[in-house]
């Protein structure tokens, strides 16, 4: 099936459906994140962009205080939209552990 294919079915589908397979997608890559790396003795240990000191938690932050993309990557000149997408979808696949590793890092 190609990726057109794949869109013309996918507007056929309910605001439901649609939902559902965004779970899905969201859940299948969050078990793949292979751009986010949790290394102990770096950044206590919380998940990082790949091959950086640049936790999940931080970039979840500064987008919940109006930081764009953009601005991201303009702050952070050695990630890419990539290591973003991989963010936000580590993010939401594992909600609790970013708001925990916030929470600690606001009480320090």
């Amino acid at each position: 099936m190609t990726l057109q294919e794949i869109e013309t079915e996918l507007l056929t589908l309910t605001s439901s459906e649609q939902a559902q397979v965004i779970q899905t997608l969201m859940q299948t890559l969050g078990k793949n994140s292979r751009g986010i790396t949790k290394t102990p003795g770096v950044c206590g240990g919380t998940a990082c962009i790949a091959n950086t000191r640049i936790p999940v938690w931080s970039l979840i932050e500064a987008r919940t205080l109006g930081y764009s993309e953009a601005d991201l990557l303009t702050s952070y000149p050695t990630l890419t939209a990539t290591d973003l997408t991989q963010a936000w979808i580590y993010a939401a696949t594992h909600p609790e552990e970013i708001a925990t590793a916030i929470q600690i890092n606001e009480a320090a």
